[in-house]
């Protein structure tokens, strides 16, 4: 997998909106952010529209795709930092067909920013592009404006990424001990059963590490992601998991009853909590890249920045 190159103070980034509605002032502020980074900002065309008739999505499916291309294919822009999750992604990459990923390939590596529903794009990225990209918290969401440590750890993963290699929060935890060696792939765990059997959205190579977390879904939807996955063959050929937080999901006891019994009959190593997704811990996760997952010291560490 190719590594976009470190940014540096003076590049110009892009922020685009390829899923839900993005709030104007939490927009302001996170532009603000990136600016004082050094960062030189643009806003993508369409990130404050809104679908003339679903509320839930920012602005229309081609207009979000149309965004992204343009970013990506700017060859002043080193980085396309997503605004928010929310829902909509899985419909923006109806509109990124050949033609458009090949126009993306074409205009060489960029950094993809993004989490939740951006998930479907970081699996099209990868795939398509052989890319790493970051798993992290958005610039127009709270995870990233009212947590000042998250911040620094995207904004030390995109600077400074030999700072950042050993990933671990604060509530990291074993599950089943071990060490286990691969890529890491996966995200958010109601994106991966929604990318089943579409086309461009691969499954995890053989070896990997899987990261998954998610965000308000009841204990019994958990079971049902985890069994579909399961059944589909998603989780055979991967060598550990590294799970993440599960917000507004349930207690944790109940929750870990669930990830307990459905994944720990795989056998592999697994760490619990590991401090990324939607909880108030959000390291940034390079997809894609070569990691070291060692579950008895709850612990994953980066080969290469």
């Amino acid at each position: 997998m190719t590594r976009p190159r470190p940014l540096r103070p003076g590049d110009r980034v892009a922020v685009v909106a390829p899923a839900g509605p993005v709030v104007p002032e939490l927009l302001d502020r996170g532009v603000a952010e990136l600016r004082s980074w050094g960062l030189d900002v643009v806003v993508g065309e369409h990130v404050l529209d809104r679908h003339p008739s679903l509320d839930y999505l920012a602005g229309a499916d081609a207009h979000r795709a149309a965004d992204l291309l343009r970013a990506w294919r700017d060859p002043s822009v080193a980085a396309v930092f997503c605004a928010r999750g929310g829902y909509g992604c899985l419909r923006t990459i109806e509109h990124l067909d050949d033609a458009a990923m090949n126009a993306m390939a074409a205009a060489g590596p960029r950094t993809l920013v993004g989490s939740s529903d951006v998930t479907a794009l970081h699996t099209l990225v990868g795939a398509r592009l052989g890319l790493v990209t970051l798993f992290g918290p958005m610039v127009g969401t709270n995870g990233f404006l009212d947590h000042p440590a998250n911040r620094d750890h995207l904004r030390r993963t995109l600077f400074t990424p030999a700072d950042t290699r050993v990933l671990r929060g604060p509530d990291a935890e074993t599950m089943v001990g071990g060490v286990a060696h691969g890529p890491l792939a996966g995200g958010n765990l109601s994106l991966l059963v929604s990318g089943l059997g579409v086309p461009g959205l691969s499954r995890p190579p053989d070896g990997a590490i899987a990261v998954v977390e998610d965000v308000s879904e009841a204990p019994y939807r958990l079971d049902h992601f985890l069994t579909h996955l399961l059944r589909a063959g998603w989780f055979d050929t991967v060598a550990g998991i590294a799970l993440g937080s599960w917000h507004s999901c349930g207690t944790a006891d109940a929750v870990r009853a669930v990830l307990t019994d459905r994944l720990t009959p795989l056998g592999v190593p697994i760490v619990w909590e590991l401090g990324f997704g939607h909880g108030p811990h959000q390291l940034t996760l390079p997809l894609g890249a070569l990691a070291t997952l060692d579950a008895d010291t709850a612990t994953l560490t980066v080969d290469r920045p």
